[in-house]
């Protein structure tokens, strides 16, 4: 008989409805799906990936509402930073490109994420707050998002500068 893994496993977690969500949603990002013929399963992290830039960054903001989710229901600052450094290592790696689809193919950022808060569930070390971190951390990427967003549109109007002038020749 195959051994489950804890994200396959109950826990007093999935008394909550909120971490049934969190299950439901990490199986939708990391193993819903199956490659016919293997045993390699993969879910809509891989296929965003497939898209460059946008895929990329559509599936770090699932894998943040996973983590926010998850803090709301008693995730420690403790794990929320584990939990945060599998969705960084997953979004790094994951912008190389062929190679990072075929990473996402085995790291599961997710469903390791589901299954540090199963142990820690288990553990019952899920007392806690992680609100001041996320709130540091949303600061920190609403600066960036805002950096970006100053970048972009700086190119945007060098290249309508370069077109009005082609135009006006």
């Amino acid at each position: 008989m195959k051994k489950r893994t804890l994200s396959e496993q109950p826990s007093a977690a999935d008394s909550l409805p909120a971490m049934r969500w969190v299950d439901q949603f990490s199986r939708l990002l990391d193993t819903k799906y199956r490659i016919p013929g293997t045993r390699i399963r993969f879910g809509l992290d891989f296929l965003l990936g497939l898209l460059p830039g946008a895929g990329d960054g559509l599936s770090l903001a699932m894998s943040g509402i996973l983590i926010a989710t998850m803090a709301k229901n008693g995730a420690s600052s403790r794990l929320v930073l584990r939990m945060l450094g599998n969705v960084v290592v997953d979004a790094i790696v994951g912008t190389i490109p062929i190679a990072g689809n075929v990473f996402d193919l085995f790291f599961r950022a997710n469903t390791r994420n589901l299954d540090l808060m199963r142990e820690f569930y288990v553990e019952e070390k899920h007392k806690g707050s992680a609100w001041p971190i996320l709130l540091g951390i949303f600061v920190v990427l609403a600066t960036v998002f805002a950096i970006v967003l100053v970048i972009v549109a700086a190119i945007f109007a060098r290249v309508w500068d370069w077109l009005t002038s082609i135009g006006a020749s």
